[in-house]
């Protein structure tokens, strides 16, 4: 089993300390707060633990304060709703005596539908030609920064295969359209809740970078100071996170400090499986 297996499924599994109250923990980095796909996913753990038969089809939610990554956190789960085709939580993470975030879980029963569309996955290089081998060989990658060299050679519990390579070395993207491959680093256990709250997790990465990719410049920009405020997601068709998965992303409008950003997320064979939206700070250092 590797490394990044361990540490997705030891991130994602809470411990039980009472009814509707749950403890998660930080893996150790040296990040100086805890990673926002990180609070997310252990949200959703929490959210799921209490419900039965269901799984989530949508979640919405708020980051209030940095998360201390040397302590562990608490979950505490309200069940608001049990009804014939939707169950309704809501889960605040808890440091030092204080909400650091909050999200809505809405679960739904199958159920057969009168309506079936899908946007259309967009035209790009499948992962095999964005694999470390691959991308060595362009001339750019010497002089690639060494976060992203990073991204092929760490194991880490998400594996990334960025496609618009150029835009770390200040080229611009006006409409802001960028995509990157994600999968977990290894197989995950046949449990569909799992891979939902894995994506959950894994959907928190690059998305602002959207935002950025208009202007030639990364969220590793030193000049920047990037943080999630908001986050929701979408889930619409069976998928497994083990898998590669396409993320599409853009950003309609930034101002005032402020950045949105959108994502599709589809499967190899264009199914789209998810939908995020996130409205990040990209206020620059004075």
């Amino acid at each position: 089993m590797s490394k990044g297996l361990i540490d997705l499924i030891s991130i994602l599994d809470l411990e039980q300390l009472e009814v509707n109250l749950f403890r998660g923990n930080s893996p150790k980095t040296s990040w100086q707060r805890v990673f926002g796909g990180q609070v997310i996913g252990q949200a959703m753990v929490a959210a799921c633990r209490t419900v039965e038969g269901r799984l989530p089809h949508s979640i919405h939610c708020y980051f209030i304060l940095p998360g201390d990554p040397q302590i562990p956190i608490i979950y505490q789960v309200e069940r608001l709703r049990d009804g014939k085709s939707y169950s309704t939580r809501r889960v605040t993470a808890i440091q030092h005596g204080n909400a650091i975030f909050s999200i809505m879980v809405s679960f739904h029963a199958d159920e057969e539908g009168a309506f079936n569309h899908q946007e259309k996955m967009p035209d790009v290089p499948p992962p095999e030609k964005l694999t470390a081998e691959e991308v060595s060989k362009q001339p750019m990658f010497k002089e690639m920064p060494e976060f992203i060299r990073r991204y092929y050679e760490s194991d880490r519990p998400i594996e990334l295969r960025p496609v618009e390579l150029g835009r770390y070395f200040g080229q611009k993207i006006d409409d802001g359209r960028i995509h990157v491959w994600i999968r977990t680093a290894a197989k995950l256990p046949d449990d569909p809740a799992l891979h939902l709250c894995a994506l959950a997790y894994a959907s928190d990465f690059s998305l602002l970078d959207a935002v950025m990719a208009r202007y030639g410049r990364t969220l590793f920009d030193k000049r920047m100071m990037p943080a999630s405020l908001d986050h929701a997601m979408w889930f619409h068709r069976p998928f497994r996170a083990d898998e590669w998965l396409l993320y599409a992303q853009d950003s309609p409008s930034a101002q005032d400090g402020r950045g949105l950003t959108r994502g599709l997320i589809f499967k190899p064979d264009g199914t789209l499986v998810a939908s995020v939206a996130q409205e990040g700070s990209v206020r620059q250092r004075k």
